[in-house]
């Protein structure tokens, strides 16, 4: 069993640590994450679609769908990324000095480069020019849920 200082040092509780005020930049940023990732979830579902259709009709209203999704979603990244940098600000070092928070990072560069790679399928898809199947789009489709899985494991349990 972890001595009680040794506990309270590697998890501070909410009196300890961060002012009310962080409590509502903290509920923001679980909010504008949670709405990132359920467009995040939706797109690539489309892309699944996209690349299983042949009519011309059906390939131009997922397209306008998928456009109109991304344009959605990229502020609620953004959005995500500024409190989450508040959020850390405030424990700057302590959290740098955390080898859960750096994995946690890791994760969320991984998720803006997948973010951004879905633009580019957007435009690859608008243009035709994508020879990915549907398959791909389904595995593709599933990334985002290990990343959430990890994230928000690395938060609860901070490991290491």
């Amino acid at each position: 069993m972890m001595p009680r200082q040794a506990f309270m040092a590697r998890y501070p509780t909410r009196h300890q640590k961060e002012p009310r005020n962080m409590l509502w930049v903290k509920a923001f940023h679980i909010i504008f994450m949670v709405c990132w990732f359920s467009g995040i979830f939706y797109l690539p579902r489309l892309f699944v679609n996209h690349a299983s259709v042949s009519d011309p009709a059906t390939r131009d209203r997922l397209s306008l769908m998928e456009s109109k999704l991304y344009r959605f979603i990229t502020p609620f990244m953004l959005l995500t990324l500024v409190f989450g940098l508040w959020l850390a600000s405030y424990s700057w070092s302590f959290y740098m000095s955390q080898p859960w928070f750096h994995a946690k990072l890791g994760l969320v560069a991984a998720l803006i480069i997948y973010h951004v790679y879905c633009g580019r399928c957007i435009k690859r898809l608008q243009n035709n020019q994508d020879t990915r199947g549907h398959v791909f789009y389904r595995i593709f489709n599933e990334l985002p849920v290990f990343a959430l899985f990890g994230a928000v494991i690395l938060v609860v349990v901070k490991p290491g």
